[in-house]
């Protein structure tokens, strides 16, 4: 057993790219250490990593073999153009770069490599009145994927990878730079965790602390104390409907496991106000009661009297990532977030490409 672990620890240094000064890389959701933990457990078939791993391996988006749907000048929603086929491609670009890091296959760093290459060589605008949450939706898996690839031994050539920094840069960061101030939060959110990634992946440390400091003290609903903007947990949509009350979470989460990989630590920010938003919605989605408090959100559009209860029940792939952060990294209960956990285990994907999902596998830490 010792001489296995061993060689998989040679194999594992002969994956991984060294670092360069600054940005912690790789460090969008995953650092060298959580790339080598996820394979090491892969490898050797423990639980929960093992079920989680054959989720990720099912899905139709984490295959080698799978079928490039672009890349296009342009995509957009509403009018939908050429957005299901960014959907789908941001969602394979992800996951294979994952697939490679945890298999060491590099059939899958190849696929992940021409779906990025496929885009940023031809990706001119994104367009739509929901422009920004296309762009806040696909980009984060599109730097994700890249940071992977960059900083492990993919084979992407230099020249490819300065076409990705400038599609990202030039195409994606333009479309989500103000923030959507006067949207929901979680169109906001979805602004906050791209320009995060993007920061990191172009080392742009002026993007990356403008992201963070938005999480911490914007104007508009994203920032966390206005998204979850009471003690009890209750969220800024939570009168909305369940599914964009999870979803504005699920997007605030990922830019704190980003920030955490940079070593800012924006899960504990305000009292660990994200945890309390988690437990207050995974309550109700699980049939408890909870408080509610009218509210206007900050930009006087919308305003809720009661919780809603569309989309309650329907629990979304976000829970595994936070719980494993507050439980076993920071030793604090999350008892509700942990019951969803425990509901939707393994984690897998979500329908198109609202939420990374697979966090069984992925941000498991016991």
């Amino acid at each position: 057993m010792r001489r296995f672990f061993q060689l998989f620890a040679l194999l594992v240094s002969l994956l991984i790219e060294p670092a360069v000064a600054g940005f912690v890389h790789p460090g969008v959701l995953h650092t060298q250490d959580d790339l080598v933990q996820i394979r090491k457990q892969v490898a050797a078939g423990r639980e929960p990593w093992k079920s989680g791993f054959e989720r990720l391996k099912a899905d139709r988006h984490s295959s080698a073999v799978y079928r490039v749907q672009g890349g296009f000048r342009e995509f957009g929603r509403k009018p939908g153009v050429n957005i299901r086929e960014a959907e789908n491609d941001c969602n394979a670009a992800y996951q294979n770069a994952l697939m490679w890091v945890i298999t060491g296959e590099l059939a899958h760093a190849r696929k992940s490599i021409g779906i990025i290459n496929r885009w940023s060589s031809t990706l001119e605008e994104i367009t739509g009145r929901d422009r920004i949450l296309a762009a806040g939706i696909c980009g984060i898996k599109f730097a994700a994927a890249a940071e992977i690839l960059r900083y492990t031994r993919s084979g992407w050539e230099p020249s490819d990878v300065r076409r990705a920094e400038r599609m990202l840069r030039d195409v994606f960061y333009p479309v989500v730079e103000d923030f959507a101030l006067r949207s929901n939060g979680n169109w906001g959110a979805a602004c906050v965790q791209t320009m995060m990634a993007i920061g990191v992946f172009t080392n742009d440390e002026e993007m990356f602390r403008k992201a963070v400091d938005w999480y911490r003290n914007g104007a508009g609903n994203a920032r966390l104390t206005h998204y979850v903007i009471n003690a009890e947990g209750q969220c800024q949509e939570s009168g909305r409907d369940q599914q964009h009350a999870q979803l504005g979470l699920g997007y605030l989460a990922a830019s704190a496991q980003i920030a955490w990989c940079q070593g800012v630590d924006l899960y504990g920010a305000e009292d660990n106000r994200l945890l309390k938003g988690f437990e207050y919605t995974a309550r109700y989605n699980l049939g408890g009661d909870v408080p509610f408090e009218e509210t206007t959100d900050t930009s006087g559009k919308y305003h809720h009297t009661r919780i809603s209860d569309e989309g309650r029940g329907r629990l979304r792939p976000i829970y595994e990532m936070v719980y494993h952060h507050y439980v076993h990294v920071k030793g604090l209960e999350a008892p509700w977030t942990g019951k969803a956990v425990e509901r939707i285990r393994p984690e897998g994907p979500q329908r198109g490409a609202d939420h990374l999902g697979f966090g069984t596998v992925l941000f498991s830490r016991r």
